[in-house]
């Protein structure tokens, strides 16, 4: 008999799918599309496990819509710009893209391996001019549109990577690529205008069916649309100075205003008083801490008095202004007016600087133990309740009173109600090397001059040295910046920033249906057949970051045009951590498993099998060597089920009765029986990504096939046993389409399994054949229950201990045993008393 040779077998349908281009697609009218993504790599080197999890998955669900009938869109390709590059060139001696363009080829030639289904002739890298080339157009026309501009600004800053973040890329206060703490800078900077659509991308994630909920939450938090009332209040030296507030209920409780150390009037306020050179001197101070610490509510509040004060417009008492570390400015308008008695933030503050407390809310009647009383407070009450100390509102119930006490702040032009959002524009200058070049040129005449279209695209120069210092390499290399100004002529200087790697990964999806088109960044009609991506499969960590990004940049491309849907991804699962020894993988804690070892050893379908089989797609999947061997004794198995019988399978016509009458015997039944339910089970699991109960439900099959030929058959059962082992092996091949190509043809079949239809169920047989059951105790009947045939021993004596006849003749009586006659009798011996 020939043996499993996975390598042998593996390598040659890879190499008959390539030279067949067997998954090249194109637009097809007469098809259903369906679009299925994973979140394209960062060429680092190599692939990793997690890799290889997310796009066995992918390749699973794209192979399956193929044979369903689907014209299926399943691309790859790079997310090739990043600081990695950078420091492999510095750390090798290299250039970053002769190291990118060194681990693309490695890297493909690992998903290659391992059996994916790709369009390779759709294969992009985000370092290809030809694409951030079209990067560089859409920039234009955002700028000439509004959506771009530049400002000065504080910035968040890594020293390690010696470039700006965003704040989306800042986690617990360090670097979401090296893990540095961030310090606060200020420079000038790009802003790309994501705010103008917060509205639009806050409310639109309640039309995302498709997604997680725990996404669509994050994104909406991070959006943080809030209601509330600005106030105008008058500072006593003359001016305004202007809070937002959703809790204007509380406004007759202002003891004191702060504000964040980067708003304008935080140095202007004290400046020629005694208060100055303290104020100044906790400015600098505070704007260097990271961002996450002066969030944190238990964090230290720091502040200082700038010595003015403003006037609270509703209860005219004089309030002192301090400024403080634990106010951002791109919170509201970086203003707080704060209410010790109501916020435990200001309570803490208060109490630090010895500042007065007006409790403006009490609980109502039942609700506390007694009356707070502000000089007894230990904590600030955030309850709702009844409103005192309010003037006009007094009595009434605080969040009943809001609506009234806005328009009432309206009426006496003090305030205005608005609706305020937590995101700010997104900052995507980069003061590194490689990414792609902004298209703006700097004039002493004429100002800020966007590249002309037809000096597109500026090209990264690829012959410089790269060095590890606080700006940008290229504006040390003057045949980059020294350009002519496109106004006037007069030698100018080009911006020699680069865009966020994110920018990139923003409409990567939108290139990947019109490849190679050079008329403009994407051709709308190609784009609207395949759009939206009906599958989009990636990590949680992406949440805020990419996936936000991406809905904002297509919106941007719908208004431009290019593109009808507005919402890039239709569907979103978003998978689990690869997890070893207790700790994700990763080089660090030296737990990583090599995915070359693994294949070499047992095979691409083994790993993929186990991978889909050890746990659901959005859990977390525990690595067990034991589960790999596992894995990879099962495909042994169903080798030998058919190579051991191969001759007589080829020689045989398969047939699958589709009436059970006329099945000739009562093990080819149930043989039927258990072949339609397992279809029925990997198509609905298959719909719902539950991949691996789909596995395991096709394992139970191949234990029934085993069991079906333990015995010599005849020719009516023979050509049963082979129509069963090709549904067998169709409905295994989108999980391992190597073995079942293998297999598919040495049974006889001429073509591909990936091009043979899905096969369907037929109801009939997907009802559990179900038999009646007598129930006895000490031999004497009591009870019978219905319950499906052949069901084993451990579930029927739970079926049977749960009657309720039974329950009651065994009631205080001891069990010694439990006799089974299988589909037929229970006889439950007890104690007789």
């Amino acid at each position: 008999m020939r043996l499993y040779d996975p390598k042998e077998i593996e390598e040659k349908w890879q190499k008959v799918w390539e030279d067949e281009n067997l998954f090249h697609v194109g637009e097809d009218a007469g098809k259903q599309k369906y679009y299925l993504l994973e979140m394209f790599p960062y060429p680092s080197g190599r692939i990793h496990m997690g890799h290889v999890r997310n796009y066995s998955i992918g390749d699973v669900i794209a192979r399956y819509k193929r044979m369903k009938g689907y014209n299926v869109l399943h691309p790859m390709g790079w997310d090739a710009f990043g600081m990695p590059a950078e420091n492999a060139a510095i750390q090798h001696g290299t250039q970053p893209a002769v190291w990118t363009y060194d681990n693309i080829a490695y890297m493909k030639t690992q998903l290659k391996r391992l059996g994916f289904g790709y369009d390779w002739a759709r294969e992009l890298a985000t370092c290809d001019v030809e694409y951030y080339g079209w990067e560089q157009w859409v920039f234009l026309k955002m700028y000439e549109k509004g959506l771009v501009y530049r400002k000065n600004a504080p910035v968040n800053y890594c020293k390690l990577c010696s470039t700006v973040l965003a704040n989306e890329q800042v986690e617990d206060g360090r670097c979401w690529r090296c893990g540095e703490e961030v310090v606060q800078n200020e420079l000038t900077q790009w802003f790309f205008a994501i705010t103008k659509y917060a509205d639009e991308l806050y409310e639109y994630a309640n039309k995302l069916p498709g997604w997680p909920e725990r996404v669509l939450n994050m994104q909406k938090n991070w959006i943080g649309k809030s209601h509330g009332v600005e106030v105008d209040f008058p500072l006593e030296r003359g001016g305004l100075l202007r809070i937002f507030t959703t809790r204007p209920d509380t406004l007759y409780g202002v003891t004191f205003m702060v504000l964040a150390p980067e708003h304008e009037l935080a140095t202007e306020l004290a400046h020629a008083t005694p208060y100055e050179k303290e104020v100044l001197s906790f400015v600098q101070k505070a704007r260097s801490q990271d961002r996450s610490f002066r969030l944190e509510l238990s964090g230290s509040k720091e502040g200082v008095f700038t010595g003015a004060y403003a006037i609270n417009p509703l209860t005219n008492q004089r309030v002192p202004i301090y400024v403080s570390n634990f106010v951002l400015a791109e919170y509201g308008t970086g203003a707080i007016m704060s209410v010790p008695a109501h916020d435990q933030r200001d309570f803490e503050f208060a109490k630090a600087y010895g500042l007065p407390i007006v409790v403006t809310i009490m609980p109502e009647v039942g609700a506390e133990d007694k009356v707070i009383d502000a000089a007894s407070m230990e904590a600030a009450y955030e309850g709702d309740g009844i409103m005192v100390n309010s003037g006009p509102f007094n009595g009434r119930q605080n969040r009943e009173a809001i609506p009234e006490i806005i328009a009432y702040l309206e009426g006496r032009g003090i305030g205005k109600g608005r609706v305020n959002y937590r995101l700010r524009d997104w900052g995507i200058s980069r003061q590194r090397y490689w990414g792609a070049p902004i298209p703006i040129i700097y004039c002493e005449s004429c100002g800020v001059v966007p590249v002309p279209y037809k000096d597109l695209p500026v090209k990264l120069p690829l012959d410089l040295q790269i060095k590890m210092v606080g700006k940008s390499p290229l504006s040390d290399y003057p045949a980059f910046y020294r350009v002519n100004c496109p106004t006037c002529g007069r030698e100018a200087r080009r911006e020699t920033d680069t865009m966020d790697t994110f920018v990139e990964s923003s409409w990567y999806f939108l290139r990947y249906a019109c490849p190679g088109y050079d008329q403009a960044p994407l051709d709308r009609k190609r784009v609207d057949y395949w759009m939206p991506v009906d599958q989009y499969i990636g990590g949680i960590e992406h949440a805020v970051l990419h996936l936000l990004y991406s809905r904002f940049f297509n919106r941007v491309m719908h208004e431009l045009g290019f593109v009808s849907v507005k919402e890039p991804f239709a569907n979103l699962l978003t998978q689990g951590m690869v997890i070893k020894d207790g700790a994700k993988m990763s080089k660090s804690k030296g737990n990583v498993v090599d995915p070359d070892y693994l294949i070499q050893r047992y095979g691409a379908d083994t790993a993929r099998l186990f991978c889909l089989f050890a746990s659901p797609p959005e859990k977390d999947l525990d690595w067990n060597d034991k589960g790999v061997e596992g894995c990879y004794r099962f495909l042994q198995r169903v080798w030998r089920l058919v190579i051991e019988r191969v001759d007589t399978l080829k020689e045989t016509l398969p047939t699958i009765e589709q009436d059970s009458a006329s099945v000739e015997n009562k093990e080819m039944s149930r043989l039927v029986h258990m072949m339609h339910k397992t279809i029925k089970k990997v198509t609905e699991d298959a719909e719902r990504f539950h991949l691996n109960t789909a596995i395991a439900s096709i394992m139970e099959l191949v234990n029934a096939i085993y069991k079906f030929v333990e015995v010599e058959r005849n020719d009516g059962e023979l050509r049963l046993l082979k129509g069963v082992i090709e549904h067998l092996i169709v409905i295994l091949s989108p999980f391992c389409p190597h073995i079942t190509e293998e297999l598919w043809q040495a049974v006889g079949n001429k073509g591909y399994v990936i091009d043979h239809p899905w096969p369907a169920y037929n109801e009939a047989y997907v009802q559990e054949e179900r038999v009646t059951v007598a129930v006895q105790v000490n031999g004497k009947l009591r009870d019978t229950c219905e319950v499906e045939r052949d069901l084993d021993e451990t579930a029927l004596k739970q079926v049977v201990l749960s009657l309720e006849k039974v329950k009651k003749h065994l009631e205080n009586r001891e069990i010694r045993k439990v006799i089974v006659i299988p589909n037929k009798l229970v006889n439950i011996v007890c104690d007789t008393n």
